[in-house]
């Protein structure tokens, strides 16, 4: 009993545990859903896939499938970068506590029921309880921006090897936190995107529309919602990383401004391609 326990506590309540946990779940819906396309139809993989799981795959729904699976990789890759930061950017043990168990909560709901619901009969049940999981990792993100709040005095640098300002505000944190909030902007702009399905919008991939000359507003939206999420995953991604490897110096004040420019120029680019299309690419090309 107590060797279970400890087993949990690894996998639910510390980093190492968290982050292997979301891999795991990963890599397992890549090695189960990547037989359902490729080589794998034509060498008839695919049927004994959806035999043995019981899939019902209409093809007229393939692109809401997609879109379903997508988000739910994405969320579970978004709720690793979370048990990173909470880990390596200085705050408080309940909030990263309260954090992580959020975020853990929301994304395994959303995967479970996002599959089931794209996957294995259309039970609207199941899709709100998908939509549960989204808004309670969008939760998560709001206990996570207040969190990394920059403006308080116990997280102002010390060390003058790293960024600040001249009263001593933790550049890298605003970095963090700039990228906080524009990651729960972009995903509004999403969702109210997505409220409009079934009511003038119809479901499409992106790559669907490469070659069309003119997109309807919704359409934009969507593109731009898919760019400045993954974008902002790579921003993320490249904050922890110089943290990990605990990057300071010259470059790292040079680096921290840019990065918070940067991400909120860039953001507001993608933001401004539904009304303003004609000059939001150059904005986002100087983000």
């Amino acid at each position: 009993m107590s060797a279970r326990f400890e087993r949990f506590h690894y996998l639910f309540r510390s980093t190492k545990g968290l982050v292997l946990m979301a891999i795991s779940l990963i890599s397992l819906i890549t090695a189960i859903w990547g037989t359902l396309s490729g080589p794998m139809v034509e060498w008839g993989i695919r049927d004994i896939t959806v035999r043995v799981l019981g899939m019902e795959l209409l093809p007229a729904q393939r692109e809401g499938r997609i879109i379903m699976l997508y988000h739910v990789i994405a969320m579970a890759v978004v709720a690793i970068e979370v048990y990173f930061i909470t880990s390596i950017v200085p705050m408080k043990k309940h909030q990263q506590s309260t954090i992580n168990a959020t975020i853990t909560f929301g994304y395994i709901t959303a995967m479970i029921f996002g599959l089931w619901f794209g996957y294995f009969g259309h039970n609207f049940v199941f899709h709100g309880l998908f939509l549960l999981g989204q808004s309670m990792v969008f939760f998560a993100g709001v206990l996570l921006a207040a969190a990394l709040w920059p403006w308080k005095k116990e997280y102002y640098v010390t060390d003058k090897e790293y960024a600040h300002t001249k009263k001593g505000v933790d550049l890298e944190r605003v970095a963090f936190f700039v990228m906080t909030v524009a990651t729960l902007g972009s995903a509004i702009f999403g969702a109210v995107t997505g409220s409009y399905w079934g009511n003038g919008h119809e479901t499409f991939l992106a790559e669907d529309l490469i070659r069309e000359t003119h997109k309807t507003p919704l359409q934009l939206a969507i593109i731009g919602h898919l760019h400045i999420m993954l974008t902002l995953v790579a921003v993320a991604i490249t904050l922890i990383v110089g943290r990990w490897l605990d990057f300071k110096g010259a470059f790292h004040k040079i680096a921290m401004y840019l990065m918070i420019i940067g991400t909120i120029v860039i953001t507001l680019g993608v933001w401004s391609v539904v009304p303003y299309q004609a000059i939001a690419h150059k904005i986002i090309y100087v983000g």
